[in-house]
């Protein structure tokens, strides 16, 4: 069946994903998107969303199994609270992309601005380009693949999610230590950069995580928080 298309210059977003939240086809595409908020959010079953252009806040956002892939760039929350499934975008994405996912992949082709993957609970988060600052920020679950580089305070705060990061890092964010790259972790790596379709060697990177000395404030620490 050909995919349903949907053309933002003649119909609105509500009517979009009010399709898609009760999808009558398997596909669908979405042109003349224009930097319009919202598009395709809010989807919960295994279809194919195609869109054709720039996007503005919060694209995909509450993805539970669709596919998205956007041709363009993207403004903020790109796959905010992500449950499954998976959001690529060939440009560049804005502030706080993947922020809050509890799974599923994100694929940025591009570069990625600050707050990328702040307060991941499991997402995988794979970046071509670099990542601006306090990224990764209070993570919890998940794994962050960077390309390229990654700006100050990288993993600030971070619980158990794990960062691979090709380029240089600016300032590392509290707790934030560089990690031994052990083989499960260079295994775990090749299958991200596969799945992402990024051509990357894994011992091009090096590992980043928590020290784990900020899981329990008590007040002889303070100085460190």
């Amino acid at each position: 069946m050909e995919a349903l298309s949907f053309d933002l210059a003649e119909t609105t977003v509500r009517a979009l994903n009010a399709e898609l939240h009760d999808p009558t086809v398997k596909s669908y595409e979405v042109l003349h998107p224009d930097g319009a908020h919202a598009v395709a959010a809010g989807i919960d079953t295994g279809i194919a969303v195609e869109v054709r252009g720039h996007v503005g806040y919060y694209c995909a956002g509450m993805n539970d199994g669709g596919t998205v892939t956007v041709h363009g760039n993207a403004a903020t929350g790109l796959a905010e609270n992500m449950m499954s499934g998976t959001v690529r975008i060939t440009g560049d994405a804005s502030q706080s992309a993947g922020a809050t996912a509890h799974g599923g992949l994100l694929v940025i082709g591009g570069s990625a601005s600050m707050r990328c993957g702040i307060s991941m609970k499991g997402v995988d988060i794979v970046v071509g380009g670099s990542v601006g600052p306090m990224s990764a920020f209070m993570a919890q679950a998940g794994r962050m693949v960077v390309c390229g580089d990654a700006g100050d305070g990288l993993g600030d705060s971070i619980y158990e999610a794990r960062l691979y990061v090709r380029g240089t890092v600016g300032e590392l964010g509290a707790d934030c230590v560089e990690k031994e790259m052990r083989d499960e972790h260079r295994a775990e790596l090749a299958e991200l950069l596969a799945a992402a379709d990024l051509p990357y060697a894994p011992d091009e990177f090096r590992r980043y995580g928590s020290a784990r000395r900020l899981y329990h404030f008590t007040s002889d620490h303070s100085g460190s928080y």
